[in-house]
């Protein structure tokens, strides 16, 4: 992969999740973190997130989908502040959350609300 695969990885990456939390998240890396931080933004965000095969809204629904079928609440809660900023409205996140309760389970789901609850009335 070349230097360019990174950059316009950290541009999506910024794009989406917001240049506060890269900026964070840049700054909180270490020796032990540096290469994983490389990592997610060569492959996720340079060569996954910016391919044409789907919009940034859509991935953004299919990574709410999954956050809440794995149970990472963190992660659900950043990516649907990325959700936002890729246009989602909370009536289309309502959707995803109720569209997982079916394929994830209602347990799932429940937690979704909570968490997206908690992330929205923050804004």
């Amino acid at each position: 992969m070349t230097d360019n695969t990174y950059e316009k990885g950290m541009a999506v990456r910024r794009s989406v999740l917001g240049d506060e939390h890269v900026d964070r998240a840049e700054a909180d890396k270490n020796e032990f973190t540096e290469e994983f931080q490389e990592f997610i933004t060569r492959y996720a965000w340079g060569e996954i997130w910016t391919r044409e095969g789907l919009d940034r809204k859509t991935r953004s629904c299919l990574v709410l989908a999954m956050m809440i079928a794995l149970h990472r609440p963190d992660e659900f809660r950043l990516h649907l502040k990325g959700a936002l900023n890729n246009g989602l409205t909370t009536d289309e996140i309502k959707e995803v959350i109720l569209h997982s309760a079916i394929y994830a389970g209602v347990p799932a789901a429940n937690s979704a609300f909570h968490w997206a609850r908690e992330v929205l009335d923050d804004l």
